[in-house]
């Protein structure tokens, strides 16, 4: 068994789709563990390349095409890792998403990867999510952790907005507030009251950690 989680990981680093496809149907013919062979074999593989960029040798065209096969393999497994939910364990609950206005989504979609890769539950509300979704859904799935994207200069003020109703909805000191995106920074989280900033999923990962930790 080790040698078909290898598989799984080595599909996954490599980017090859196919394979990492294949490998999950097979999986699920031959009924293994859903949670092992995610745990074991493809979030292995996505942790692998995260660490390979942080030390220069993978490029984020790598690392992003590494996270899209470990979705396509997930999503062929979704129905057995639904049925295996009760034995997962979880180090918190993630909502994100990219925020009202913007479409942008393959930073977000990286970092929610990364995020599921490392023991959270991710709740992903895709692109252009409206400001009170983002409450909505924290408050639905008793979030410890929202994460917000922003593309754009125009956008990166509803990070705002949705720290402010998470405040009126009577949530804020019970969930911590991640923000990221090509405009933002550590100053902006400081300015509008997040919990912390992140600049790549690999750090955001690094930062999920230290939050809900303290």
């Amino acid at each position: 068994m080790p040698d078909f989680f290898s598989l799984c990981s080595e599909a996954v680093l490599k980017g090859d789709k196919t394979t990492a496809v294949r490998l999950a149907r097979e999986a699920l013919e031959r009924r293994l563990d859903a949670v092992e062979v995610v745990e074991r074999g493809f979030a292995v593989g996505i942790r692998e390349a995260g660490r390979l960029w942080e030390a220069g040798e993978y490029f984020l065209p790598e690392l992003a095409f590494s996270a899209e096969t470990m979705t396509a393999a997930v999503d062929v497994m979704r129905p057995a890792l639904l049925g295996d939910s009760s034995r997962a364990s979880s180090k918190g609950t993630v909502v994100i998403g990219t925020i009202q206005g913007d479409i942008h989504d393959i930073g977000k979609t990286l970092v929610a990867t990364m995020l599921a890769a490392n023991g959270y539950r991710v709740i992903d509300l895709g692109s252009d999510v409206a400001y009170e979704r983002f409450v909505e859904e924290a408050k639905n799935h008793g979030a410890d952790l929202v994460c917000m994207s922003a593309l754009l200069t125009t956008t990166m003020v509803g990070q705002r907005e949705v720290i402010r109703l998470l405040g009126d909805a009577g949530i804020r000191d019970r969930v911590r507030v991640l923000v990221g995106g090509a405009p933002t920074s550590g100053v902006w989280a400081g300015e509008i009251g997040a919990d912390g900033y992140a600049e790549n999923a690999v750090e955001a990962v690094h930062v999920a950690d230290m939050l809900l930790a303290s």
